[in-house]
């Protein structure tokens, strides 16, 4: 991922930089920290308090969370220091939760970018997913540390490339969120797949035979009653997807075991569509031909596939607006 200029820097971009150094590959590494049983816990990150992420001034709680964050911060590498621990459960990487963040540029100490501003409703909380792929900076933050702890995060800003300066991130956990849509079940709609679920939510698509559509088909399976998606939110998901053509799975966030976040222009048309308009609690079942897919791309498992989906949506956040100027 290439990152963006730091004026523009997103949770998205701030990410793909939390684990470098640290961990590689993204696999497990155990942490010098016993857990009850008297065993190494399975930290990605583990990062540690250190005098810069010490010298970070956290002001208030999720949602209005804040920092003053001394100008020419430039920690040696990611440093991390919980300025108030949470009595939940302790987080770890694959977990989906409501939450506050801010990030700062460690330079100057200025404000780059806040959750009361990408919040989809009044409550000024946004989902927060441990990925360690695409959101390893909440990993690196929160992971290994117990539901409702808050904490700043300093990231050197080598780990951005030559030249690049520190970043700041403060970010606290509020509550679990659901990992299965839980709206109110709707009807089924005849001649579209048929789906079942497992007591977990995973659906399992039985599709009804005969010649695919043409057009995208979409089915509320389930009707949420939270913020609506709205065109360039990142949606948080789970989904499972099979071929028309043989009825196999080719994608699952299920088979991951967690959850997964998109931008809604960042995925093909058909997907967006079962994103757009429709309500956080929501189950939605799409049919996508290969017009509104991956049409005829050369070298794609699902060149001139029809696709069928069951997408669960589990949260949602804003895009962040530009700094004018």
């Amino acid at each position: 991922m290439r990152l963006r200029p730091l004026a523009a820097l997103s949770v998205a971009a701030v990410s793909a930089l939390a684990l470098a150094g640290c961990a590689g590959g993204g696999a497990p590494t155990e942490s010098a920290t016993p857990d009850a049983s008297g065993t190494p816990s399975q930290c990605l990150v583990d990062a540690q308090p250190g005098e810069s992420s010490d010298s970070i001034e956290v002001s208030g709680s999720a949602p209005e969370l804040t920092a003053t964050v001394t100008p020419g911060l430039e920690p040696a590498e990611i440093e991390r220091t919980l300025t108030a621990e949470g009595n939940g459960p302790d987080l770890a990487a694959g977990d989906l939760i409501s939450g506050s963040y801010a990030i700062y540029d460690g330079a100057t100490g200025e404000l780059l970018e806040q959750s009361q501003d990408t919040s989809p409703d009044d409550s000024g909380l946004v989902p927060i997913l441990l990925d360690p792929q695409q959101y390893s900076v909440f990993v690196a933050a929160l992971e290994c540390a117990p539901l409702g702890s808050t904490a700043a995060l300093a990231i050197p800003g080598s780990a951005f490339g030559e030249g690049r300066t520190s970043v700041v991130v403060v970010a606290e956990g509020v509550d679990e969120l659901e990992t299965r849509a839980t709206g109110t079940d709707q009807p089924a709609v005849d001649g579209m797949p048929t789906v079942e679920l497992a007591d977990d939510g995973a659906p399992t698509i039985t599709l009804p035979g005969g010649d695919a559509p043409t057009e995208v088909q979409l089915a509320d399976l389930k009707t949420g009653d939270g913020a609506t998606v709205e065109s360039g939110d990142t949606a948080f998901v789970q989904y499972t997807g099979v071929k028309w053509s043989d009825g196999t799975v080719f994608d699952s966030s299920w088979d991951r075991g967690q959850p997964a976040a998109f931008p809604t222009t960042g995925v093909v048309a058909g997907f967006q569509q079962a994103l757009e308009g429709h309500q956080v609690g929501s189950q939605v079942l799409v049919v996508i031909p290969p017009a509104a897919g991956y049409g005829a791309e050369e070298g794609s498992e699902l060149q001139n596939e029809t696709l069928v989906f069951v997408v669960d949506i589990l949260g949602v956040q804003r895009t962040p607006v530009p700094a004018a100027g």
